[in-house]
């Protein structure tokens, strides 16, 4: 293999597919994993990490996202690599800037959780104040700040496919209304941040087809 022959090959539209696929399907197995222990009342923040079943549950949680991070991250670097020339620089920006935030959104997220985990296994009492603290955060810094970065980065795709061609109609509209679905949550039911990594995974399935077609 030749010294061009590796960066060429990660560059290709099945690089993009195929890491958004891992994105898509390892953000959703977290956030399903997430809603399936999630305290249904505020009153009960304060005690999940009190549970060994949903301690387990959310640590698997937390340790998924740096790879949904780094498979997300290597999906915005060859998508932008190959819409680069063909959109304009405020489109460009706002497409990486909302893609790391989203990112930066579920490290927080994660390192907040992962804390009170460590904390607890190694025999530290924590007081429920700090308990509901860190739920309360996680729940705030994803299911509001990160969801607004994912409406603003499917906004983005969706408008730039739409301008280039490259994304059909249907998709670009779905993406449409998944964005601003995710702007308005809340108030929404937190389970519409599912169609987020739900649509990433459509669109890349519709990348690796047509790469294949090729």
């Amino acid at each position: 293999m030749n010294n061009t022959a590796l960066p060429s090959a990660i560059r290709q539209p099945a690089a993009a597919a195929m890491a958004g696929l891992i994105f898509g399907f390892t953000l959703g197995w977290m956030l399903l994993l997430v809603h399936s222990v999630a305290p249904t009342d505020a009153t009960l923040w304060t005690d999940w990490a009190d549970d060994a079943s949903r301690r387990e549950a959310i640590n698997l949680a937390v340790n998924l996202i740096p790879f949904a991070g780094i498979a997300f991250l290597w999906f915005i670097a060859v998508v932008r690599a190959r819409v680069g020339s063909s959109t304009d620089r405020f489109f460009e920006t706002v497409f990486l800037g909302s893609g790391l935030l989203f990112i930066a959104a579920l490290f927080v997220t994660a390192a907040a959780l992962k804390a009170i985990l460590l904390l607890t296994d190694a025999g530290i009492e924590l007081s429920s104040d700090t308990l509901g603290f860190a739920w309360a955060f996680g729940s705030a810094m994803l299911g509001t700040f990160g969801a607004r970065m994912a409406a603003i980065f499917t906004l983005t795709v969706a408008t730039t496919g739409m301008r280039s061609k490259t994304i059909p109609r249907w998709l670009a509209i779905a993406g449409y209304a998944i964005g601003i679905l995710l702007l308005l949550t809340p108030p929404l039911p937190s389970l519409v941040q599912f169609l987020f990594p739900a649509w990433v995974v459509a669109l890349s399935v519709l990348i690796l087809v047509r790469s294949r077609r090729r």
